[in-house]
């Protein structure tokens, strides 16, 4: 939850094409390879270390030359993206579980979770649900509501190998239903293995069954916990994306998602 990566696409003349940025990091894409450039020179170690550990396909990693790292594209495409069209078949959706599956079933990675204690991330979505409500940026009765939701994710969990950001837009399928890569591996770690399954599915509610038909089953998989995901991260990323000049209010992004919980 310490940042949030906003998926762009602009194409200027000499065909370079930001696909992700904001105040840390940004990713360039110039023909077949993209260009990482982060300014924390840990966290580019941590993602090719991951991505290293990790049983399913990454980006092979061309060079390094800190601050960048270059990865070559990945065949296939995503499924769609948050505030856009879902695309893919059930087959498609089932494939990006059972590599989700596979991910979590890896043994874990030799560092310590990245994510915040239970006591500090219900601090701060409390922090963050007085500021959507003193400042007029939404309804109490909508804040309240998805604050009760989010109650059932503030949980002890057993961590698994997550990848901590498993945004719609990190895996790329290919025509034939196979999972062809996973990018972005710099919040890889220990963690809950439902919340990689809520940002997966977040504002594409109808494909968590697919999802979930993909992964299986025979694990403690509460849906409740993965809605309250939904409504956890919403709260917690509105005031980020506002101060950057992004809109968590178009459609199909996080106001929506909060929207749909009453």
């Amino acid at each position: 939850m310490d940042e949030v990566e906003v998926e762009v696409e602009v194409k200027v003349e000499n065909e370079v094409k930001v696909v992700v940025a904001h105040s840390e990091r940004a990713t360039l894409r110039v023909g077949d390879v993209f260009l990482k450039v982060d300014a924390d020179q840990a966290r580019l170690d941590a993602e090719v270390e991951a991505m290293a550990l990790v049983p399913v396909p990454t980006p092979e990693i061309l060079w390094r030359k800190p601050p960048v790292l270059a990865l070559a594209a990945l065949p296939g495409t995503t499924l769609g993206r948050l505030g856009g069209p879902s695309t893919g078949s059930p087959a498609a959706w089932a494939a990006a579980g059972a590599a989700i599956r596979k991910l979590h079933e890896a043994p874990l990675p030799p560092w310590p979770a990245r994510g915040k204690p239970l006591d500090e991330l219900t601090a701060e979505l409390d922090a963050e649900c007085e500021h959507l409500v003193s400042n007029d940026v939404l309804p109490a009765a909508l804040v309240t509501r998805n604050r009760q939701v989010a109650e059932a994710a503030l949980r002890p969990w057993t961590p698994t190998f997550t990848h901590g950001d498993l945004q719609i837009a990190h895996i790329f399928v290919d025509d034939a239903n196979e999972v062809t890569g996973i990018i972005d591996w710099s919040e890889a770690g220990p963690g809950d293995p439902l919340y990689d399954l809520a940002t997966f599915t977040l504002g594409h509610e109808k494909h968590l069954p697919d999802v979930i038909t993909g992964y299986g089953t025979d694990v403690d998989l509460d849906l409740d916990v993965i809605r309250a995901w939904w409504s956890l991260r919403s709260l917690l990323v509105i005031r980020w994306l506002t101060d950057h000049g992004f809109d968590p209010f178009a459609p199909g992004c996080e106001v929506d998602v909060l929207k749909s919980r009453m």
